[in-house]
Protein backbone atom coordinates (compact mmCIF):
# COMPACT_ATOMS: atom_id res chain seq x y z
CA UNK A 1 0.00 0.00 0.00
CA UNK A 2 2.97 2.54 0.88
CA UNK A 3 4.19 1.75 -3.33
CA UNK A 4 0.47 2.46 -3.95
CA UNK A 5 0.08 5.93 -2.20
CA UNK A 6 3.84 6.85 -3.69
CA UNK A 7 2.97 6.22 -7.32
CA UNK A 8 -0.35 7.82 -7.11
CA UNK A 9 1.29 11.15 -5.66
CA UNK A 10 1.83 13.92 -8.28
CA UNK A 11 5.67 14.84 -8.16
CA UNK A 12 6.99 18.51 -9.39
CA UNK A 13 9.97 19.57 -10.29
CA UNK A 14 10.38 23.32 -11.58
CA UNK A 15 12.99 23.98 -14.05
CA UNK A 16 14.57 27.70 -14.67
CA UNK A 17 12.87 28.77 -17.83
CA UNK A 18 9.40 28.76 -15.68
CA UNK A 19 7.68 25.02 -17.29
CA UNK A 20 6.97 22.39 -15.07
CA UNK A 21 6.87 18.70 -15.50
CA UNK A 22 4.22 17.02 -13.87
CA UNK A 23 4.59 12.97 -13.92
CA UNK A 24 1.33 11.38 -12.51
CA UNK A 25 1.08 7.84 -11.03
CA UNK A 26 3.20 5.48 -12.71
CA UNK A 27 5.21 7.63 -14.85
CA UNK A 28 3.75 6.72 -17.90
CA UNK A 29 2.10 10.08 -18.70
CA UNK A 30 4.20 13.58 -18.56
CA UNK A 31 2.70 16.87 -19.14
CA UNK A 32 4.55 19.91 -19.18
CA UNK A 33 2.65 22.87 -18.28
CA UNK A 34 4.13 26.64 -18.22
CA UNK A 35 3.77 28.51 -15.08
CA UNK A 36 3.81 32.46 -15.85
CA UNK A 37 6.05 34.36 -13.26
CA UNK A 38 3.40 37.23 -10.92
CA UNK A 39 4.71 40.35 -11.08
CA UNK A 40 4.93 41.91 -7.42
CA UNK A 41 3.28 44.88 -6.17
CA UNK A 42 6.13 47.33 -6.10
CA UNK A 43 6.94 46.31 -9.78
CA UNK A 44 3.13 46.80 -10.36
CA UNK A 45 3.48 50.12 -9.01
CA UNK A 46 6.32 51.20 -10.56
CA UNK A 47 4.81 50.51 -14.02
CA UNK A 48 1.59 52.66 -12.96
CA UNK A 49 3.49 55.72 -12.87
CA UNK A 50 5.01 57.88 -15.68
CA UNK A 51 8.30 59.25 -14.58
CA UNK A 52 8.57 62.96 -15.01
CA UNK A 53 9.23 64.88 -17.66
CA UNK A 54 12.67 66.76 -16.67
CA UNK A 55 13.26 70.29 -18.78
CA UNK A 56 17.40 70.49 -19.94
CA UNK A 57 17.69 74.19 -19.55
CA UNK A 58 21.83 73.47 -20.33
CA UNK A 59 20.93 73.48 -24.24
CA UNK A 60 18.91 76.78 -23.90
CA UNK A 61 20.33 80.35 -24.91
CA UNK A 62 18.89 83.29 -23.14
CA UNK A 63 20.06 86.35 -24.29
CA UNK A 64 17.76 88.26 -21.48
CA UNK A 65 17.46 87.46 -17.46
CA UNK A 66 16.77 88.93 -14.26
CA UNK A 67 18.30 89.19 -11.12
CA UNK A 68 16.81 88.74 -7.75
CA UNK A 69 18.96 90.20 -5.13
CA UNK A 70 18.06 89.70 -1.51
CA UNK A 71 20.64 91.69 1.26
CA UNK A 72 19.19 91.23 4.77
CA UNK A 73 20.56 91.93 7.65
CA UNK A 74 22.56 88.32 8.19
CA UNK A 75 22.66 87.43 4.45
CA UNK A 76 23.06 88.26 0.66
CA UNK A 77 21.80 85.79 -1.82
CA UNK A 78 21.59 86.27 -5.53
CA UNK A 79 19.49 85.00 -8.24
CA UNK A 80 19.38 84.55 -11.95
CA UNK A 81 16.34 83.29 -13.39
CA UNK A 82 15.13 83.45 -17.18
CA UNK A 83 11.96 85.87 -18.17
CA UNK A 84 9.58 83.07 -17.06
CA UNK A 85 10.65 82.41 -13.69
CA UNK A 86 12.62 79.41 -14.08
CA UNK A 87 15.90 79.53 -12.02
CA UNK A 88 19.17 79.28 -13.95
CA UNK A 89 21.65 79.94 -11.45
CA UNK A 90 21.83 80.99 -7.43
CA UNK A 91 24.16 81.52 -4.90
CA UNK A 92 24.72 83.46 -1.61
CA UNK A 93 27.34 83.88 1.03
CA UNK A 94 26.39 81.37 3.29
CA UNK A 95 27.19 79.17 0.49
CA UNK A 96 30.68 80.23 -0.63
CA UNK A 97 32.04 79.48 3.16
CA UNK A 98 31.25 83.14 4.98
CA UNK A 99 30.23 82.52 8.46
CA UNK A 100 28.26 84.89 11.29
CA UNK A 101 28.37 88.71 10.28
CA UNK A 102 30.71 88.20 7.58
CA UNK A 103 28.04 86.82 5.74
CA UNK A 104 26.24 90.44 5.48
CA UNK A 105 29.37 92.55 4.37
CA UNK A 106 29.70 94.18 0.79
CA UNK A 107 32.82 92.01 -0.14
CA UNK A 108 30.86 88.81 0.43
CA UNK A 109 28.07 90.67 -2.27
CA UNK A 110 30.75 91.09 -4.64
CA UNK A 111 32.00 87.67 -4.59
CA UNK A 112 28.34 86.03 -4.60
CA UNK A 113 27.47 88.51 -7.23
CA UNK A 114 30.41 87.00 -9.60
CA UNK A 115 30.11 83.16 -8.12
CA UNK A 116 26.27 83.52 -9.75
CA UNK A 117 27.63 84.75 -13.32
CA UNK A 118 30.31 82.09 -13.57
CA UNK A 119 27.43 79.37 -13.01
CA UNK A 120 24.89 80.95 -15.41
CA UNK A 121 27.56 81.63 -17.77
CA UNK A 122 26.70 79.04 -20.26
CA UNK A 123 23.23 80.32 -21.11
CA UNK A 124 24.89 83.52 -22.99
CA UNK A 125 23.17 86.12 -20.38
CA UNK A 126 23.56 89.37 -22.54
CA UNK A 127 20.90 91.71 -20.73
CA UNK A 128 19.82 91.69 -17.21
CA UNK A 129 17.28 93.54 -14.98
CA UNK A 130 18.16 93.49 -11.42
CA UNK A 131 15.41 93.46 -8.70
CA UNK A 132 16.73 94.59 -5.36
CA UNK A 133 15.34 93.68 -2.00
CA UNK A 134 16.35 94.38 1.63
CA UNK A 135 18.35 96.82 3.59
CA UNK A 136 21.67 95.11 4.40
CA UNK A 137 25.05 96.18 3.24
CA UNK A 138 25.57 94.51 0.30
CA UNK A 139 23.12 96.20 -1.94
CA UNK A 140 25.66 98.31 -3.67
CA UNK A 141 28.44 96.04 -3.99
CA UNK A 142 26.10 93.29 -5.40
CA UNK A 143 24.65 95.84 -8.07
CA UNK A 144 28.49 96.98 -8.82
CA UNK A 145 29.78 93.19 -9.34
CA UNK A 146 26.82 92.29 -11.31
CA UNK A 147 27.06 95.17 -14.15
CA UNK A 148 31.49 94.50 -13.94
CA UNK A 149 30.96 90.99 -14.90
CA UNK A 150 30.20 92.10 -18.82
CA UNK A 151 26.59 91.74 -18.57
CA UNK A 152 24.25 95.48 -19.91
CA UNK A 153 22.17 95.94 -17.11
CA UNK A 154 19.03 97.13 -18.33
CA UNK A 155 17.18 98.56 -15.18
CA UNK A 156 17.53 98.60 -11.21
CA UNK A 157 14.28 98.24 -9.33
CA UNK A 158 13.82 98.47 -5.56
CA UNK A 159 10.97 96.28 -4.40
CA UNK A 160 11.69 96.09 -0.68
CA UNK A 161 8.18 95.65 0.70
CA UNK A 162 7.00 98.53 2.63
CA UNK A 163 4.16 98.57 4.77
CA UNK A 164 1.45 100.99 3.88
CA UNK A 165 -0.15 101.73 7.24
CA UNK A 166 1.64 97.99 9.13
CA UNK A 167 0.79 95.98 12.12
CA UNK A 168 -0.87 97.82 14.89
CA UNK A 169 1.85 98.82 17.60
CA UNK A 170 2.29 97.82 20.58
CA UNK A 171 0.78 99.26 23.89
CA UNK A 172 2.58 101.47 25.50
CA UNK A 173 4.71 100.71 28.48
CA UNK A 174 3.61 101.48 31.77
CA UNK A 175 6.67 101.31 34.21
Amino acid sequence: MVEKDQANETEKTSKEDGKVNVKEGTGKTEKEETVKPQKSAVALNATAVAAPVRKNLRRRHFPKAKAYILCSYNNTSITISDLNGNVLGWGSAGSLGFKGPKKSTPFAATLVAQKVVEKTARFGIKEMDIFIKGVGGGREASVRALGNTGIMVNSIKDVTPVPHNGCRPKKPRRV
